[in-house]
């Protein structure tokens, strides 16, 4: 008796299917306006006719299916079926995470949910180059290249005069970071002038370029630097001599040129003395 009670209330037990919710592919990755499937597959214990809710968690939740309809921007350009949900010609608006939310009432457990993270791929648009068109020998420059729009983030490759710089390389006289695109010379020679563009690729699509810019070297004219500077400190010298010279002969003095200035009070005569009060004795 006690081992046929035992073994209905095991049977019970294993017939309890609780509500679950999984998805087959919980992160999509999927090219620039094509379609995105959303998956999500669930099993319940009692209900039949489960609710089917779809949001997408950004930094506010919003709802993409809801109450039997898609809303928003989804309505009119995704289907369900089931509980999976196609997007038809995703943009990077609609790149996110999703969840997939069934209620059971009639469940012992009552909601389940699943969550799917939707990349949408961009290939690579033509980059934005800053290349001088000038440098002096000696001295720091630096070329940048950057893509903003592609997705992943593209990685860059030098060329100079249709060649591609290595990124590494013995004795080289740069640097190149392709992850930022930035290439460097410390110390930039005569030998670095030449034409220079850069190549974002990130595997999604071809690699686009930016036109190439010529990168011209001139050396430092040290003797004219020399007569400039020569030149500077005796004009400095001349100013600071004649300024001391004013100063010694009392060009700078205050009170220079006061007596020939053809104007001094007349002095006062007794005569023009006149009482102001009269006084008797």
């Amino acid at each position: 008796m006690f081992v046929s009670v035992a073994l209905l209330i095991l049977i019970q037990s294993a017939a309890v299917v609780p509500v679950t919710v999984t998805s087959r592919s919980p992160g999509v990755e999927v090219h620039e306006f094509s379609d995105a499937e959303l998956s999500c597959e669930f099993r319940t214990e009692n209900d039949n006719n489960p609710r089917i809710e779809w949001k997408k968690i950004d930094k506010d939740v919003s709802f993409v299916y809801y109450d039997g309809r898609f809303v928003g921007p989804f309505h009119g350009r995704a289907e369900i079926k089931g509980a999976t949900v196609r997007l038809h010609r995703v943009t990077q608006t609609d790149a996110g995470k999703y969840r997939c939310e069934v209620s059971a009432p009639q469940d012992t457990v009552t909601l389940g949910e699943t969550n799917v993270t939707l990349t949408v791929l961009v290939p690579p648009h033509t980059p934005s180059c800053d290349v001088p068109s000038s440098a002096l020998t000696g001295s720091l420059v630096q070329l940048r290249c950057r893509d903003r729009h592609s997705i992943p983030a593209a990685v860059y490759t030098w060329f100079k005069d249709n060649r591609a710089l290595p990124i590494q390389q013995p004795n080289a006289t740069y640097t190149i970071d392709e992850k930022t695109g930035v290439l460097t010379f410390q110390k930039v020679s005569r030998a670095d002038a030449g034409q220079y563009h850069c190549e974002a690729r990130n595997g999604v699509g071809p690699g686009k370029s930016c036109p190439w810019t010529h990168m011209q070297i001139d050396d430092l004219n040290e003797a004219a630097l020399i007569s400039g500077v020569l030149l500077l400190a005796l004009l400095l010298f001349l100013c600071a001599f004649g300024g001391f010279y004013a100063h010694r002969h009392g060009l700078f003095s205050r009170h220079r040129g006061s007596q020939n200035s053809g104007y001094s009070h007349p002095p006062k005569e007794p005569q023009d003395f006149k009482h102001t009060q009269s006084f008797m004795l």
